[in-house]
């Protein structure tokens, strides 16, 4: 049931990581670029999930996942919030600030020694050892990211709740699915691969969903003389 679940996470979220590329390569933009990137990561993250769980684990794969799932793929979706939201400015700022945080992350969590074995089964958790060191990147990358998501999203919503009803239900919907992606990090923080699972699939439903309906928003909102003066929805 649970390889089920994953695999389930992993197409959604490689459909909707394909989707995002198709649209920038309509029409290329900074944020479509770090949404795109963000649904990658945790396309290969949702994968290396389901491999885990299926075949069992490996150090390559489950860096693989705790990288791209529980450091790398919310901050830069909430990169591509910034951007959208907030303007350039913004988010270049941001952007040198993960490209940090990528940079050292990514050194971490593919160098630093295992303090405890991989599980045969299941979902792994305290792997690596506490203090300086990946966990402590997943905290600060999960919790910096999902608050920015959801800030701009609600900034978003509140904007546009008299201009444009669906903009505000699809930022409604990031803010659910981010909120399933963080409940997620608890379920993995437990060990509990089928609350972990459900998470992810819950999770990149609900954000595929509001960026779909955000975008068909966003698109009506666009029309001449329509919202010229107005900021950006999510």
């Amino acid at each position: 049931m649970d390889s089920a679940l994953a695999l389930l996470a992993a197409l959604a979220a490689t459909g909707f990581a394909v989707d995002l590329w198709l649209d920038y390569r309509r029409r290329p933009r900074p944020h479509v670029t770090a949404f795109a990137t963000g649904m990658s990561m945790f396309a290969i993250a949702t994968w290396a999930f389901y491999l885990g769980l299926s075949f069992g684990w490996t150090g390559p794969l489950y860096r693989a996942f705790y990288l791209f799932g529980a450091v790398l793929n919310i901050p830069f979706l909430a990169l591509g919030s910034m951007f959208l939201v907030l303007g350039r400015r913004s988010g270049h700022a941001m952007a040198i600030a993960l490209g940090a945080l990528t940079a050292i992350s990514t050194t971490l969590t593919t160098t630093v020694a295992f303090a405890n074995p991989l599980p045969p089964t299941g979902v792994p958790h305290d792997v690596f050892a506490l203090g300086f060191g990946p966990r402590l990147f997943a905290i600060i990358g999960g919790a910096t990211g999902s608050t920015i998501l959801i800030v701009l999203a609600l900034v978003s919503a509140f904007r546009f709740w008299n201009k444009n009803r669906e903009i505000v239900w699809g930022n409604l919907l990031i803010v659910g699915g981010t909120l399933a992606a963080a409940s997620g990090g608890t379920g993995l923080a437990l060990g509990e691969s089928s609350a972990f699972a459900v998470s992810l699939l819950v999770a990149v439903t609900l954000i595929w969903a509001g960026y779909r309906v955000a975008s068909g928003g966003r698109r009506s909102d666009d029309r001449p003389g329509v919202g010229a003066a107005a900021a950006k929805p999510m």
